[in-house]
């Protein structure tokens, strides 16, 4: 496609002078995730600065564990902490409902499809059970996500249990958004990078599919992207095994193995985030490989992972003019 389709990962964020004024309105960080409104404002800024061709709905991956009541809070600067989950409270989970606590959510989502144009895509999301379950059982992010990994060693059998019932509620929450009128979803693997080739298999590969199927059972027309960030070789048969229409990379990837993955269907990414901070020459030079290598066949183009706070926006402006104006090459 001349040009590919283009959004960023967390492209609602504090590099916008707007978002910052929004969120000071909020109060807390989850209580701006929880009120329609401004949810609403925030998913909405970016498109009327960059006109991207996709929004994302503003929410948080933990919003699910917050309503398992993990008494889920952010903290400047330490990230989210929630109370820890215990092995025999797992089983537990299955009789807690998200619903009507993420109906919020579901809210914001029809605003935001009754506001955007017609022909901009409106994104839900997720967060990977894996992902997930790494902060429900640390209590806070780790960087290498160590106390989960011990935890699934030590109980195998119920962190699987965990995952499944992550998996669907996360599907249920999938749903409700399509159906209040998202076009598409993203599921995001945040954290696979972290695990071996088997763990892999079963944290990660195991409950996208079981996810994917069921949304695929629900909504079989709407295109899942999955995105297991830092799993690199791991992703080769990632989208046969997990039924995902599309397969987001993160900026370690090369482009020759993304152009592989591009042979079996679409790819999105995979700018590191460093060169729109960066700018300059930095920026042109990331942007126009990405091109070069990938925009003769199906590309979303994004960053490899989310647009940080010390970006510019005046950088986004040259990123997204390069971006329509420089493909094919």
């Amino acid at each position: 496609m001349s040009p590919p389709p283009l959004w960023l990962m967390r492209q609602a964020g504090r590099y916008l002078p707007e978002y910052r004024e929004t969120r000071a309105k909020a109060g807390s960080f989850l209580d701006l995730c929880y009120n329609p409104d401004l949810a609403t404002e925030v998913t909405l800024q970016p498109i009327r600065r960059y006109g991207f061709d996709a929004a994302i709905l503003f929410s948080d991956i933990l919003v699910i564990p917050d309503a398992l009541k993990r008494n889920v809070t952010f903290t400047e600067g330490h990230g989210p902490q929630m109370t820890p989950i215990a092995v025999e409270e797992i089983k537990a989970l299955e009789a807690l409902p998200i619903f009507p606590h993420l109906d919020p959510v579901i809210e914001a989502v029809r605003r935001i499809r009754s506001g955007l144009p017609s022909e901009t895509t409106l994104l839900g999301f997720c967060g990977a059970p894996w992902t997930v379950a790494t902060y429900m059982i640390a209590g806070h992010g780790t960087p290498d996500q160590a106390p989960a990994r011990l935890f699934a060693y030590r109980h195998r059998q119920e962190f699987l249990t965990l995952l499944d019932i992550l998996a669907d509620l996360s599907a249920d929450y999938l749903s409700a958004q399509i159906e209040a009128g998202a076009d598409a979803v993203q599921i995001f693997d945040s954290w696979a990078g972290v695990l071996g080739e088997e763990d892999f298999e079963d944290f990660c590969v195991r409950p996208m599919r079981r996810i994917i199927n069921a949304l695929k059972r629900r909504h079989p027309e709407t295109p899942i992207i999955a995105f297991a960030k830092g799993a690199g070789t791991l992703l080769k048969d990632y989208r046969r095994k997990t039924g995902a229409d599309a397969i987001g990379l993160d900026w370690t990837v090369p482009l020759s193995f993304a152009r592989d993955l591009q042979k079996e269907g679409p790819v999105q990414g995979n700018l590191d985030p460093m060169r729109v901070v960066a700018g300059g020459e930095a920026l042109t030079e990331g942007i126009d490989r990405i091109l070069d290598a990938l925009a003769h066949g199906p590309l979303i183009f994004n960053l490899g992972h989310g647009i940080t706070p010390q970006a510019k926006p005046e950088t986004v402006t040259e990123l997204v003019a390069r971006v329509r104006g420089g493909a094919p090459r």
